[in-house]
């Protein structure tokens, strides 16, 4: 791993790691103490983080707007855990986050981003509600042409049939449509490293493997042969 690449991996750690303990990401101040750097170097790191898909940043200000599994703006997902509360960019994300927390939480949403609300918990790796379903509309070759979008229709229902209802109502295509216990699991691997100071973006051939390890096998999962970060 090169200095700048070493650099980009421990700030993802710090603002992490700050989230997860405290649920909002240091002052740059104190980013640059823990990294050992000057600003000009944080802010390169900043860059050379977005650019991985590590972090999206404002595109007006370069402050943190996602950095996932956590949104740092409203969201439909609340998540909670005793006196610590995040936005979860999706379902996928909520379901991250509570593996970060590794403690029981409560997820807060609405069927569709419309008018019922639900509510689960995490709790020992296992979700209480084997009820619902996240659908996946947006093909992951797609999903970071607008990443705000994806995670935005990355939603819980109770079945098929209200995703049916529901993409054409809102005229969203039908993508896959997966059990919450199975995201889950998904999640378990996917932000299970997160909180390593050495974390590394996963590239397409990692995101390709995992998705066919699990079974994830609907066309919105398929990516190309080409390798590259995900």
């Amino acid at each position: 791993m090169t200095p700048h690449r070493a650099r980009s991996s421990r700030l993802h750690y710090e603002l992490i790691r700050s989230l997860v303990d405290s649920g909002s990401i240091p002052s740059h101040d104190a980013l640059q103490a823990a990294l050992h750097c000057s600003a000009s170097e944080l802010d390169a790191a900043f860059e050379e983080l977005a650019g991985l898909h590590g972090v999206v940043l404002h595109p007006s200000s370069g402050h943190v707007w996602v950095i996932h599994p956590f949104s740092l703006a409203p969201t439909t997902f609340l998540v909670e855990c005793g006196e610590r509360k995040w936005w979860g960019n999706c379902a996928w994300c909520s379901l991250g986050i509570a593996v970060l927390a590794d403690r029981r939480c409560t997820i807060t949403s609405t069927l569709g981003a419309e008018s019922q609300q639900v509510r689960l918990t995490v709790e020992d790796g296992r979700v209480d509600r084997n009820d619902l379903v996240v659908h996946f509309p947006i093909p992951m070759t797609q999903a970071w042409d607008n990443v705000i979008y994806t995670c935005s229709t990355m939603l819980l229902f109770e079945d098929g049939r209200q995703v049916d209802e529901w993409s054409a109502r809102h005229q969203i295509p039908r993508g896959d449509v997966q059990p919450v216990a199975r995201v889950l699991e998904l999640s378990k691997r996917w932000y299970g490293e997160h909180l390593s100071p050495s974390w590394t973006k996963k590239s397409v051939a990692d995101a390709r493997a995992l998705f066919t390890e699990l079974g994830f096998t609907h066309p919105v999962w398929h990516l190309p042969p080409q390798d590259g970060r995900f």
